[in-house]
């Protein structure tokens, strides 16, 4: 008896002791992340357009850019240990075009970990912002491909999705959604592979757009990811083609 007890226990420590490792090596991994570039300020305060409100909490961090009278909304999926800040000159930007923009802070900076984020905002903003017409989830890089998980399961909920360097593993072909994908030409993150397997995912009147010489960090302001290709267009010029072209396609 006292031999299996003390083998019991031993397996115990040991199981303690692996598990404390486990989270202690993802805890670093989870702190290494891409912070927002100082620039990133300026689109995180409201001026005579867009009003920025930031909530702020223990369990939800998210940043809301609105102008008046909004015709469009985006909940929005940060990129994979990307800062949620660093999107704001995107949103702002968007803002500025007519969208209500929600960014949303997620766990660890990895939207996997919620994919379902958009679910606990879309019928408050749906009420708050009663003038707008047209609902859309998007995200970078892999925040967008959760973005597009969440879309597959909601499609009575919005209207379209946007995939910023990024794709879809979920079956959406059939979704009746509006769905606009957009990448750099100079994107070296983006595994084009698959980015084109699974084009067959999304709907066949898909709105694809490449930008010339964009990359694939310039979605957001957090410098230049590590593997990224050089771009030939400053960040600026690549939000800025990136809203004209959903805007040229009649994105709400």
């Amino acid at each position: 008896m006292k031999k299996f007890i003390c083998k019991y226990y031993k397996l115990l420590i040991a199981s303690v002791l692996i598990i404390a490792l486990i989270e202690y090596g993802f805890g670093a991994y989870a702190k290494n992340y891409y912070h927002a570039g100082a620039t990133s300020a300026d689109a995180l305060l409201s001026d005579d357009i867009v009003t920025v409100d930031k909530v702020s909490k223990r369990h939800e961090k998210t940043i809301t850019f609105s102008p008046e009278n909004p015709t469009k909304g985006l909940i929005f999926y940060p990129g994979t240990k990307v800062e949620y800040t660093a999107y704001a000159p995107l949103l702002h930007e968007f803002a500025r075009n007519g969208y209500v923009c929600m960014v949303l802070h997620m766990p660890y900076n990895l939207a996997i970990l919620d994919k379902n984020a958009a679910d606990k905002y879309i019928d408050s903003l749906k009420e708050k912002y009663k003038t707008v017409k047209q609902w859309y989830v998007g995200g970078h890089s892999s925040g967008g491909t959760m973005a597009a998980s969440y879309a597959a399961k909601n499609t009575d909920k919005i209207d379209g999705l946007f995939l910023f360097a990024a794709y879809s593993t979920s079956d959406l072909s059939d979704s009746g959604l509006s769905v606009y994908s957009v990448y750099g030409s100079n994107d070296k993150v983006l595994n084009i592979k698959k980015y084109n397997k699974y084009k067959n995912n999304l709907p066949k009147d898909l709105h694809e757009f490449v930008i010339d010489g964009g990359c694939h960090s310039y979605f957001g302001n957090y410098g230049l990811q590590k593997g990224d290709g050089d771009p030939d267009i400053t960040m600026d010029e690549q939000i800025q083609a990136t809203i004209d072209f959903i805007e040229s396609e009649n994105a709400g």
